[in-house]
């Protein structure tokens, strides 16, 4: 089993910046490709931002140019840097890994999921 761990989320004023972290341990498997999505009240979940083993990455449209997703391989852990941030951009964000050289967007081609860490923007 692979275990995620998320951190870094919390309350921010529209226009700040977080940085979001999740570490995995446990039967780490390589290569492995990395996403971020999020959910917000009463509303779907969905893609945020996604990177390949070689590290090429893809971006919802609504947060390119304000989100940065990157890897540390040797930590086994992936990053969200998020900044100029949004009230529409209030919701649990989870990190996801699947066993695969090729990142997604789609949810359901990921096995494994952290428990989520809220990002919370004040207007």
């Amino acid at each position: 089993q692979v275990q995620l761990v998320e951190s870094g989320g919390g309350l921010v004023q529209a226009g700040g910046s977080l940085r979001l972290s999740c570490a995995a341990s446990g039967r780490i498997f390589r290569p492995s490709a990395w996403a971020w999505f999020r959910q917000a009240p009463g509303k779907e979940r969905e893609f945020a931002a996604s990177i390949s083993w070689a590290g090429s990455t893809g971006y919802r449209d609504s947060v390119k140019g304000r989100f940065t997703i990157s890897r540390d391989n040797a930590k086994n852990a992936v990053y969200l840097q998020m900044n100029l941030l949004k009230p529409e951009d209030t919701a649990v964000y989870y990190c996801a890994v699947r066993p695969s050289t090729r990142n997604s967007p789609y949810a359901d081609e990921y096995d494994y999921w952290g428990q989520g860490t809220q990002v919370t923007v004040s207007s």
